[in-house]
């Protein structure tokens, strides 16, 4: 077996074993009156077990990050009978997500990226599984993490070097500094609902540009690799092009006298 063909296998057995975990804490829910969280999941995580719900037609879930618009979320799954009564979901949200907040010292502020705060997180020996989204401010970051670490952080943040001088706190997910993604929408018109000219569209490029943009596995769909200049992409698809943002699929708004399709599509920056 070749390097990659071991690369996507161990891609797939993860992603069984992710689905298994999922089942059993939907089982659990069902046996037993509750709730169930995982850990973090990516948007590729996300967007397979969404759709893995909708087909088992299991109702008692749902994705939250700590932000409407959170890249990274846990999956939480409930009972009927808390799905039912639950008043509010922050009483849920408290006990499995808590945020940090590092404000760094004047000469610090303009030093640090969100993969220097990931890059510190990961020296303290923090799985990547245990970390939400990280919003950079001006002064220094919000770091979205599992309840679990909270203690760890506040604690041992300021062992780094690089934190010694920052002000470690905990806040509350209220008042995570929120900054709303910027969207617009963009009218395209294509032969076909190809990847390849889709992405030549959108990236303003040509079809031959496109495909090499493909060819160098920069683009995914639904937040998987795609390398098929063919692939048919559905309405409500997600686009992803490495170095140039993420593009939706709204919807097929009209074809013109010579059968070209008219595409509204939603930008993300």
């Amino acid at each position: 077996m070749n390097k990659l063909n071991e690369i996507s296998k161990a891609q797939r057995d993860e992603e069984k074993i992710l689905i298994a975990n999922v089942m059993d804490k939907v089982k659990a829910v069902k046996e037993r009156s509750g709730f169930k969280s995982t850990v973090f999941l990516n948007m590729a995580q996300i967007y397979e077990i969404d759709n893995i719900l909708k087909i088992k037609h299991f109702e008692n879930y749902e994705f939250f990050g700590g932000l409407k618009d959170s890249e990274r979320k846990m999956l939480i799954v409930y009972s009927d009978e808390v799905y039912t009564h639950l008043k509010s979901r922050n009483e849920i949200y408290d006990q499995i997500i808590g945020v940090i907040k590092i404000t760094l010292p004047k000469g610090q502020k303009e030093e640090y990226t969100h993969k220097t705060y990931l890059g510190a997180l990961m020296k303290l020996g923090i799985k990547r599984e245990m970390i939400g989204d990280i919003i950079v401010t001006n002064n220094g970051a919000e770091i979205i993490i599992a309840k679990e670490i909270e203690k760890f952080l506040l604690n041992d943040l300021t062992l780094l070097t690089r934190f010694q001088k920052a002000k470690i706190e905990k806040i509350e997910l209220d008042d995570i500094s929120y900054i709303k993604p910027e969207t617009k929408i963009m009218k395209i018109n294509i032969p076909a609902m190809r990847l390849d000219a889709i992405v030549a569209e959108i990236i303003h490029s040509s079809r031959n540009e496109a495909q090499k943009v493909i060819d160098e596995e920069r683009v995914f769909i639904n937040f998987k690799e795609e390398i098929s200049y063919s692939k048919k992409i559905e309405e409500n698809d997600i686009i992803t092009v490495r170095g140039k943002g993420r593009f939706r699929i709204i919807k097929i708004a009209g074809t013109t006298k010579s059968g070209r399709l008219n595409v509204e599509v939603e930008t993300f920056r």
